[in-house]
């Protein structure tokens, strides 16, 4: 592949919200996506700590009525829910999601293995995850899938555990949902590059 192609994917990943269960590629694609993420993004120390689930259909589904019902409690005022609740049935809408992990036992493994840089090992883990994240979210766009991150972990992690038997060891991290795009994203602002760039010894 071209240096010009892959920034094309990378220029095409965007954040898409309105999203329908139509996906352009088999699930089967998809999850071979995810495969090839886990299997070639790096890690520190190859510590190889991200742990992914896919849901699909019902199952997705069932992960957003879920996290809907968990916000309902903490917000607990029906008007000041309306717009919650419509992000909920906007997520529920699409056709899957992933949900990102990270092992801590390995973590931990490697805190102990290698005590000088135990402080470290949390960090790195998180950036690993995010490799992944970002790996396969340019995969799904490159395959014309919609895609959007969101964070409800602290919300959700113990209703996520239970209801799919997930490793004590795995903490939840983030929530990709996935579909078909209804809605492209819209335009894009950037902050200038020479703000945000610096080269020496040109």
């Amino acid at each position: 592949m071209s240096l010009q192609a892959l920034q094309n994917i990378a220029e095409t990943r965007r954040s898409i919200y309105v999203l329908n269960d139509q996906l352009p590629v088999s699930n089967n694609e998809v999850i071979s996506i995810v495969e090839h993420a886990i299997k070639h993004t790096p890690s520190s120390f190859n510590s190889q700590s991200t742990r992914i689930i896919v849901l699909f259909g019902a199952e997705h589904q069932k992960l957003w009525q879920m996290t809907e019902d968990a916000l309902r409690v903490i917000v607990n005022d029906e008007e000041k829910f309306k717009s919650t609740a419509d992000k909920m049935s906007m997520f529920k809408a699409g056709a899957g999601t992933v949900l990102f992990f990270e092992d801590q036992a390995v973590i931990k493994g490697l805190q102990e293995q290698f005590p000088a840089y135990a402080q470290s090992f949390p960090v790195w883990a998180e950036h690993a995850n995010a490799m992944h994240q970002y790996a396969i979210w340019n995969a799904l766009a490159s395959v014309n899938i919609g895609a959007n991150l969101q964070h409800y972990a602290p919300v959700i992690e113990k209703d996520v555990a239970k209801t799919w038997n997930v490793d004590s060891n795995w903490q939840l991290i983030a929530q990709m949902v996935f579909g078909n795009t209804v809605v492209p994203a819209g335009e894009k602002t950037f902050e200038p590059i020479e703000k945000r760039l610096q080269v020496f010894g040109k």
